[in-house]
């Protein structure tokens, strides 16, 4: 019982390793996968580029809010206008809320007029784990060099109202206009919301 018992204790630390977000001003954690075009994408090859990841669920309420408003599909096109590779990740776990065939979640966001560069179904939460993702959505944004600067929520209101987006602050929005300016991120890390990712 006692060896059974440390054991478990043993293990905690590394539960909660798995899921601790990268640091800010770190080097963002390396991934690969195919998106649900076949494309192979890779965070190394996009060195030079700003990346945007967008942790998604198209069942969350939260997702909805954005989504049906047209708001994130706003962000997506005046970032994607600029250049930055906007990767929109589902990482439920098969079975789970929001788990769809690739195909299937293509499908659901070509609906939405969404305005990403790659979509990719992460069903294994390999990509969600190694970022600490806990919510959708959740945030991430890594510099040409390949640095994390921003990591949270997508804006200051956190709330299930759809008119919220029309008064809140966006913070992708903000940190990459401080970026396109050659700033530092001024607000680099937020309090992500929404449902939690379905790991």
């Amino acid at each position: 019982m006692k060896s059974l018992l440390l054991l478990t204790l043993a293990l905690i630390p590394l539960a909660t390793a798995a899921h601790a977000a990268p640091e800010i001003g770190k080097a963002a954690p390396e991934f690969m996968a195919n998106d649900v075009d076949g494309n192979h994408v890779m965070l190394s090859d996009l060195k030079g580029k700003t990346v945007v990841l967008e942790w998604t669920n198209p069942d969350c309420p939260f997702v909805h809010k954005q989504y049906d408003t047209g708001n994130m599909q706003t962000v997506q096109k005046q970032a994607t206008a600029d250049g930055i590779v906007w990767i929109t990740i589902d990482s439920s776990a098969t079975g789970k809320e929001g788990h769809y065939p690739a195909a299937e979640l293509k499908k659901i966001y070509a609906d939405k007029k969404a305005n990403f560069t790659h979509l990719i179904v992460d069903e294994k939460s390999e990509i969600a784990t190694l970022y600490g993702a806990k919510t959708t959505p959740h945030m991430f944004i890594i510099n040409q060099d390949g640095t994390l600067v921003y990591q949270g929520a997508i804006d200051d209101k956190s709330g299930f109202d759809k008119e919220e987006v029309k008064t809140a602050k966006n913070y992708v929005l903000t940190a990459l206009a401080d970026l396109k300016a050659g700033k530092t991120v001024a607000t680099p890390s937020t309090k992500p919301y929404g449902c939690g990712v379905k790991y």
